[in-house]
């Protein structure tokens, strides 16, 4: 059964209804409406376009694009692509792209705003800011968080007990010599995984020195630096590994299936990710966009997408689902309380290809 966390925050702002209520307002619908007339402006853009990730799109569909049409009137255009193809084509755009939402990557996100390519999103222009996690509102970027992703280790429990798995020490344990996974630093996993070694061992997240020496370390001992979701939880259901670092999010398929796997966080280093709400510079509906980000930021599409895309909610009222809490348990209530903590976009962006193309001389080319 699943079950509701209270927020740590009191807020008196209304939430799903208020977003309905604004939302509708916005259609122009008005007491011509209730009279039978439609009072709609046929002179304001009645559909958008949102830009997203290629995967759990029919997932995302049926729990937030469907329902903001029903209450908004507003038809959503669907656009996907990777985080890097969809950024290179709202460069190549040059304010013309025709996209209203982006839903993309906070490194991606820091990118973008480094080439002026998003516009700021207010508390005033979508009242919901109130209402969700302070990490998903924290100044470092112009468009709110509405999901975010663990860092921590996938690990077989016929071969592993949790406070095993939650030890960096077991990828230098050659003991498990071949038996381990680790990822690229290229994903959002290997880069959460960099920064919780760095600060682990050294003297900060952003230590790549001792990053870079310590997983080159544990290298042999890896039998794949692994660059999608698909690569790894084969390699564990196969048997060919006994665990791996990885995000929450690649476990709950697994556990909900009955597989020997869970996840746990490490106990030291832990760092998420966000996914980001951003609005282009040259948005065609910018009010659109502002109520689009405004419903999913709700209780309702929150819940929604909890339940049906696996998405971890930032607005702490929402629901969340028992296949969630069986593998994060707890820390879905509040991930800054459980010590998670974000990084920094300006530290990623001035450093990432540095880090890229040492990660690759000193890690994986051996």
């Amino acid at each position: 059964m699943s079950r509701t966390f209270p927020t740590p925050r009191r807020r008196s702002l209304a939430l799903a209804a208020g977003v309905t209520v604004g939302a509708l307002t916005l259609t122009g619908c008005s007491s011509a409406a209730e009279e039978g007339s439609t009072g709609t402006d046929t002179d304001a853009p009645q559909s958008i376009v949102v830009s997203t990730f290629p995967f759990g799109v029919e997932e995302f569909q049926e729990a937030v694009f469907d329902p903001f049409t029903e209450a908004t009137g507003i038809e959503v255009e669907v656009e996907t692509g990777s985080n890097a193809d969809r950024l290179s084509q709202l460069q190549l755009a040059d304010g013309e792209s025709g996209i209203d939402v982006m839903l993309i990557s906070d490194y991606y996100a820091a990118l973008g705003q480094e080439d002026d390519l998003f516009q700021e999103v207010t508390e005033a222009d979508v009242p919901n800011l109130a209402n969700i996690a302070e990490f998903a509102t924290e100044g470092s970027y112009l468009g709110p968080a509405y999901s975010y992703q663990l860092n921590g280790t996938l690990y077989n429990t016929d071969e592993l007990s949790a406070d095993e798995a939650a030890d960096w020490e077991l990828y230098g344990n050659s003991d498990y010599a071949g038996k381990l996974a680790l990822p690229d630093i290229s994903v959002t996993a290997g880069q959460l995984m960099v920064s919780g070694v760095a600060d682990t061992y050294g003297s900060g997240p952003y230590d790549i020195d001792t990053a870079l020496e310590t997983i080159g370390e544990w290298a042999p001992n890896v039998l794949q630096f692994y660059s999608s979701s698909t690569e790894v939880t084969n390699l564990l259901t196969q048997g060919e590994i006994v665990a791996a670092d990885s995000l929450s999010g690649f476990a709950t398929d697994l556990v909900a299936s009955g597989e020997p796997v869970a996840w746990t966080a490490p106990a030291e280093g832990r760092y998420m990710a966000t996914n980001r709400a951003m609005v282009p510079v040259g948005s065609e509906n910018v009010e659109g966009a502002f109520a689009f980000i405004d419903y999913l930021l709700s209780v309702e599409a929150q819940s929604a997408s909890a339940e049906l895309v696996g998405d971890l909610p930032v607005n702490l009222e929402a629901t969340v689902p028992d296949t969630i809490l069986d593998v994060v348990g707890d820390i879905a209530a509040d991930p800054i309380a459980a010590e998670y903590s974000t990084l920094d976009p300006e530290e990623l962006v001035s450093t990432r290809n540095v880090w890229v193309d040492r990660f690759a001389r000193e890690v994986t080319a051996g």
